[in-house]
């Protein structure tokens, strides 16, 4: 880690493949930071418990999302790359911080209100609580800089609450985080429903595309993909969102600017329009697919990559909760 660089975190959950929404909105900005600052990217694997998982089903996506990060470009070299619960430093921070957080602010986080429907009566309290674990996970390294949606800045903002309370209580010891805003990825819609965001667990698997579809299936959803009546291929999210949503994705594909895809269209047809995106998203996940397979017959190379990222990661990590016990009154041997 470099003392002329800002540290920026980030972490995805390892709760389903990744989707060209997750590839365009979050992991090309992660690779494309890689040279400017100190990055620290990890596999959410304690977040995803929040809901039921299948144990087997949870250990093999926390491999496959870490040989599809590997495959995107993110560079062991320049990055840390590890899984959350290799390092036990964010349980304990969390138990720490959650004595120094608020009932009231938890409850007020939108995404608890919103998720907590779908469990009923019996909501998990680590629903409840998670975001004090995305404090410790954020705190626990000092980063500067967290990239940040709308649906987390909630979130950040209650961070950035508890490290101010506990370094008023027992001494400046956190770095108070800030939002990170430039450079943000696309967002990218639902090929069903453009009025919401394209997610992995859309019941409808025509309404996402996951990084490792085939050729076929990625011509065949975009085929599908929704319009509307009108034939002019513009950008207008307001009125024409489901063709706002592709030229969204065809922009990011091909690497063009949205008035150079909105050219390539001019005069064109909808068959002609789904038709390009779908070879454009195909023709950018290619390589990433293929490294994708050779990385995930190469479980050696990966689990190295994940023990040398855990080992620097957990120095970081132990040096600032070493401070935190000591802040709060820890005996320590």
């Amino acid at each position: 880690m470099s003392e002329d660089k800002k540290t920026i975190l980030s972490g995805i959950q390892s709760s389903g493949e990744f989707t060209i929404g997750n590839y365009f909105g979050a992991i090309k900005n992660w690779v494309e930071r890689q040279d400017d600052y100190n990055c620290i990217y990890f596999i959410a694997d304690m977040h995803a418990i929040t809901v039921n998982q299948v144990p087997a089903d949870l250990r093999r996506r926390s491999f496959e999302c870490a040989a599809m990060l590997l495959a995107s470009g993110i560079d062991p070299k320049k990055s840390l790359l590890f899984i959350q619960s290799h390092v036990p430093a964010h349980a304990e921070l969390q138990w720490i911080l959650n004595c120094n957080a608020h009932m009231g602010e938890l409850s007020r986080m939108t995404q608890y209100k919103d998720k907590s429907k779908s469990q009923g009566e019996n909501i998990k309290v680590g629903l409840f609580d998670y975001p004090v674990l995305m404090a410790a996970d954020i705190l626990l390294y000092q980063a500067d800089l967290v990239p940040v949606g709308d649906d987390q800045k909630q979130h950040l903002e209650l961070t950035r609450t508890i490290a101010n309370r506990f370094n008023n209580n027992y001494s400046p010891t956190f770095k108070v985080p800030e939002g990170y805003y430039g450079e943000n990825g696309a967002r990218i819609m639902s090929l069903q429903d453009p009025l919401k965001k394209m997610s992995k667990s859309d019941e409808n698997k025509n309404g996402f595309i996951s990084m490792i579809d085939s050729k076929d299936v990625i011509m065949s959803k975009c085929k599908r993909a929704v319009t509307d009546s009108d034939m002019n291929i513009i950008y207008d999210k307001e009125n024409k969102p489901g063709v706002s949503n592709l030229l969204e994705i065809y922009s990011c594909a091909a690497n063009k600017t949205m008035e150079e895809a909105v050219k390539d269209f001019e005069g064109k047809n909808y068959a002609y329009f789904k038709n390009a995106v779908g070879e454009s998203i195909a023709d950018r996940l290619s390589p990433i697919q293929n490294e994708f397979d050779r990385l995930c017959k190469d479980k050696t190379y990966v689990n190295e990559v994940l023990k040398d990222s855990r080992d620097s990661a957990s120095y970081i990590a132990n040096k600032t909760l070493r401070k935190v016990k000591k802040k709060v009154g820890f005996y320590s041997l």
